[in-house]
């Protein structure tokens, strides 16, 4: 068989078995990824199917799970995409990035109700904070020294603890806070912040598993760099969530 004929069947079957990659896409509950009518939705789920699809990687499903179990499926599962995931020094070779979607400010936050002196990080310390197993947040508390940390496995359960007074403070966004509020029916009045964690603020990408395959990884980046050129990542999370 000639060499270019060669190659361009190997191409075809390359191009074939991308297409052919099942990509599993998961998250936790945010204000930008949340279930209505039985589908992941959400303006953060937007930009993903819409860098899938730009990308050419039609055969792809969006799960919510826990953030500990997306995580872990991340780190040992193939063709697996986690989002919203923030990208810091000690996950850097963890995952193969394509593409930050939004960046983020969290905030300790009390209830007025439940008066505390802080100033600063290092008197945080003297307080109970809830967090999510895996999140961002709990590396970089504990990675400051911090061990009245009390972890839950997921945003809406730490929240609650806030509540019944289990914790004195949980780190959140702004957006985040005010969607516990309205999950929860409690007046967001009642709710003070307290502190910036301006270290742990960063962006929240998407990536990709390392056993994924690059071929994948690099169209999806290229995908994803179309569409924030075009502006259209910035038009869709600048939606009210």
């Amino acid at each position: 068989m000639p060499h270019c004929v060669l190659l361009f069947w190997m191409l075809i079957v390359g191009t074939a078995a991308v297409q052919a990659q099942t990509i599993e896409a998961v998250t936790e509950t945010t204000p930008y990824t949340y279930v209505a009518n039985g589908k992941v939705v959400g303006t953060a789920t937007e930009v993903v199917e819409q860098t899938l699809q730009r990308a050419g990687l039609t055969e792809y499903s969006v799960h919510l799970y826990p953030w500990a179990r997306a995580y872990d499926m991340a780190l040992k599962e193939a063709n697996v995409l986690i989002f919203l995931i923030a990208r810091t020094p000690a996950r850097e070779r963890q995952f193969q990035w394509a593409g930050e979607i939004m960046k983020i400010q969290y905030h300790l936050y009390r209830l007025k109700s439940h008066p505390l002196d802080i100033g600063t990080l290092e008197a945080a310390k003297a307080y109970t904070i809830g967090v999510m197993r895996d999140d961002v947040r709990q590396q970089y508390l504990r990675a400051k020294g911090f061990e009245r940390l009390v972890v839950s496995a997921q945003s809406l359960d730490n929240f609650r603890k806030l509540l019944r007074g289990q914790v004195d403070l949980v780190p959140l966004t702004t957006d985040d806070a005010a969607s516990l509020c309205q999950q929860t029916g409690f007046d967001c009045a009642n709710l003070v912040r307290v502190l910036t964690l301006d270290e742990a603020s960063t962006g929240l990408y998407m990536a990709y598993s390392l056993q994924t395959p690059l071929d994948v990884v690099h169209r999806t980046q290229a995908a994803f760099d179309q569409l924030k050129s075009q502006g259209q990542v910035q038009r869709t999370m600048e939606r009210t969530p």
